[in-house]
């Protein structure tokens, strides 16, 4: 039955695309991918969210790549969600020439709010760019340079400057980014940088807006209010995707993925803050909790990076998208990859092909998937029951009608094989599909909900998904949204 669910998906462009795959491939556009060409070949490979880095680029870039991904997304007829990434307070060491440090040496940190003091018993010294940061940096709290290639331990603190020691040397570079897992930064999650991001993204509408550094709810709080405001509206938001990369997210994990729309495990600062043997462990963990939360979850970082440079991925990276799809994450991503690398067609296509892979074999099955009491409703309860129908009905797929993607979302959890065929008349809904596992969305305007059904299933045997004979589970509520239905239709 699974097998000849995913056989019957039409193969139109190439062998793996955006048909025959259920985890979506969210992809970073940089200067590799950015023309309109790649960008349509790369949609046509698999790729089903953008990812715009505003740690790089001025908006004219990014503006040219939103206003190609909407034409090629309507052209294609095809939903392509577009994700804002804002830099967050990402701190960086700002020193006037590179400086050589050994193991055992003494230097000296100070901020960007004093002078540097590099007159203090001749020591060698560098700022942080961050003003008064070193009042939050205590003696015994370890600074991690540069991804944690060099790092150094404060062991003396005075009031405008830190004495450290070197535990790894190497050369200190001008604007490279620093953790300090240990210390309590009294910096706010949202910078002045953020902001003017934030609001270019909102004017252009964008659908997720994802939020870097997260450290508790409140920060996800926050930033909802800030969209909310900067739109003058309370529905049809973008989507808040938190990125769990600091020790103090992984300490307020629950209520984190309680407050936000959807969840990236964002493994390269996440492998600083926390020890690196244990980042697969978050990661499960990540995944486990955002799923039975009923939110999507997305697996970031280094998927498939020797691939920046060569045409085919190592056997461990390859495991390591398995891995993912097997532990039923919603999306995987591409960073440097697809942005700055030399194959990005080739990469996304790559991982659709992984993807399929995994999603054909008996591993990546569900013997039951449970949701925290706290997000479970009668509605969901009611979906929930459905389940069985869909099991026992030898369907196709599944049809459903979902204004705001909720009843999506829902039965989306629940990892069915058959299709799951969205119809809406929302288009904030129809992009935002582009990250739930397995929905394959489609637009339409207002009408009676039988029109809309009509609808969506001509538009499924157009696109070649179903054929005369087919059984179709359909599931929604009427017009006057007292009745909910559960039946099954077979095509014409």
């Amino acid at each position: 039955m699974k097998q000849a669910t995913k056989v019957a998906c039409f193969n139109f462009l190439c062998k793996y695309n955006v048909m025959t795959k259920k985890t979506k491939i969210v992809a970073t556009i940089g200067p590799a991918s950015k023309s309109k060409e790649t960008l349509k070949q790369m949609i046509k490979s698999g790729m089903n969210v953008v990812r715009l880095n505003f740690s790089h680029g001025e908006y004219s870039w990014h503006q040219e790549v939103i206003n190609d991904i909407r034409s090629l997304s309507k052209e294609m007829e095809i939903p392509v969600g577009i994700m804002a990434d804002l830099q967050g307070p990402r701190i960086r060491i700002l020193v006037e020439n590179e400086i050589s440090i050994e193991k055992g040496e003494k230097v000296v940190v100070s901020d960007i709010s004093q002078p540097l003091k590099s007159q203090i018993s001749n020591l060698k010294s560098f700022q942080l760019d961050y003003p008064g940061i070193v009042k939050d940096i205590e003696v015994g709290n370890v600074i991690l340079i540069e991804d944690g290639l060099k790092s150094i331990k404060v062991v003396k603190k005075e009031n405008d400057y830190l004495e450290a020691e070197v535990i790894d040397g190497g050369i200190i570079k001008n604007h490279k980014g620093v953790n300090i897992p240990d210390a309590k930064l009294n910096i706010p999650p949202i910078t002045e940088k953020d902001e003017r991001d934030l609001e270019f993204s909102l004017k252009n509408e964008v659908d997720f807006i994802a939020m870097s550094f997260v450290s508790s709810a409140d920060d996800v709080s926050n930033l909802k209010s800030k969209i909310t405001k900067m739109l003058g509206r309370e529905n049809n938001l973008p989507q808040i995707i938190v990125k769990i990369e600091r020790k103090e997210a992984i300490k307020n994990l629950d209520e984190i993925i309680a407050a936000t729309d959807a969840v990236m495990v964002a493994r390269g600062d996440l492998g600083i803050e926390m020890d690196e043997t244990k980042v697969v462990i978050f990661q499960k963990e990540i995944i486990s909790k955002s799923l039975s939360s009923l939110k999507p979850v997305i697996v970031a970082t280094e998927m498939l990076s020797s691939m920046i440079e060569n045409p085919r991925p190592t056997r461990a990276e390859v495991s390591d998208v398995t891995n993912a799809v097997i532990d039923h994450a919603d999306a995987v991503m591409l960073s440097g990859e697809s942005a700055n690398g030399k194959y990005p067609i080739e990469t996304v296509r790559t991982m659709a092909e992984i993807i399929a892979n995994t999603e054909e074999s008996p591993y990546d099955d569900i013997c039951n998937f449970n949701i925290k009491q706290e997000f479970s409703s009668e509605y969901v309860n009611f979906i929930k029951n459905s389940c069985s129908l869909f099991a026992s009905s030898n369907a196709r797929a599944i049809a459903i009608l979902s204004r705001g993607g909720f009843t999506a979302r829902v039965i989306s959890h629940f990892r069915p094989v058959q299709m799951i065929l969205v119809g809406t008349n929302n288009e904030k809904t129809y992009y935002q599909s582009s990250l739930v596992w397995g929905l394959e969305a489609s637009i339409f305007e207002d009408g009676k909900i039988e029109k809309v059904i009509e609808r969506l299933l001509k538009k499924a045997e157009d696109d070649k998904l179903l054929k005369a004979g087919d059984k179709v589970v359909l599931i929604g509520k009427n017009d006057d949204r007292n009745h909910r239905f559960v039946n099954i239709r077979e095509i014409q």
